[in-house]
């Protein structure tokens, strides 16, 4: 008798701890994204130029608007060309360029480094980016390249780290929509150590017409958030005793702009040697 009781009691034990282990799950319902009216509902952008000069908001909750995986590059084109004409229009960098750069770095966006930071244009973390970041073996073993948590954010920064550097503000003297002048000057600017890197971007170009997006911003005539500068170019022929900081503090420029506009590798110059000088024009 006791030992049923035993056998009981240890049953009801075993079925109340398996009962208790179960849990009941409450199925939330998705969340609905809000689509303004201004607001275009399939990429989220303003359908319209900038409401503020100073302000050019990126969309919100943008993983509604890109699908991944990727397939090829015209799903590439398809996916972020919108958001390259979005960028032109708030800064002014040809969209052709953007998608041209974007497809070219990220490997149609395919890349190893692009899959883990979603870094299309291969921006490498430089002094002062206080961002996430990845390692990457590039130009060198295990460099620092900056991490974002969507590609939109890739694509601002683009156009925010191209726009901000000295070296590349001849750029923005450039027509909008002359992409060749882009490519080159992309080029002697430093962007690529690559060579052929602006022939690579022109055939890129060429090859999937991504200059008709450069076309569609163009004869929108919205204006860009951030007016091209003017600059004043003109030579320095090298004197006795002159050095490239001495020349960069009498002209006001850094030694890495002199060297990037005269394509010098080293901070050596020789008497008598001609070496250009761009000055921003004053007000």
């Amino acid at each position: 008798m006791i030992k049923r009781i035993g056998y009981v009691l240890v049953l009801v034990l075993v079925f109340t701890g398996c009962k208790s282990k179960k849990r009941t799950v409450t199925r939330q319902p998705k969340p609905v994204v809000e689509v303004k009216k201004d607001q275009d509902p399939n990429t989220g952008l303003p359908k319209d130029g900038p409401k503020d000069s100073e302000l050019y908001p990126l969309p919100v909750n943008p993983g509604r608007f890109v699908k991944f995986p990727i397939a090829n590059t015209q799903e590439y084109i398809e996916t972020f060309a919108e958001m390259a004409k979005y960028e032109m229009r708030a800064f002014g960098i040809p969209a052709s360029i953007t998608l041209a750069q974007g497809i070219l770095e990220s490997g149609s966006g395919k890349g190893e480094l692009t899959r883990k930071t979603n870094n299309h244009f291969g921006i490498k973390c430089h002094t002062g980016w206080d961002g996430e970041f990845d390692f990457h073996d590039d130009d060198a073993k295990g460099e620092c390249f900056r991490k974002y948590n969507h590609p939109m954010y890739s694509f601002r920064d683009h156009s925010i780290f191209l726009s901000s550097r000295s070296r590349y503000k001849f750029l923005f003297n450039y027509r909008r929509n002359d992409y060749k002048k882009w490519a080159y000057g992309l080029r002697q600017a430093g962007y690529a150590t690559d060579r052929k890197y602006p022939q690579k971007l022109i055939a890129l170009i060429e090859r999937y017409n991504l200059d008709q997006y450069d076309a569609e911003v163009v004869r929108g005539g919205l204006e860009t958030v951030r007016a091209p500068k003017k600059y004043e170019v003109f030579t320095h022929v090298v004197e006795q005793g002159e050095t490239l900081y001495a020349i960069s503090r009498k002209y006001a420029i850094s030694v890495d702009e002199l060297k990037q506009i005269n394509n010098l590798n080293t901070n050596t110059i020789s008497i008598g040697q001609v070496l250009n000088i761009r000055k921003e024009k004053s007000k």
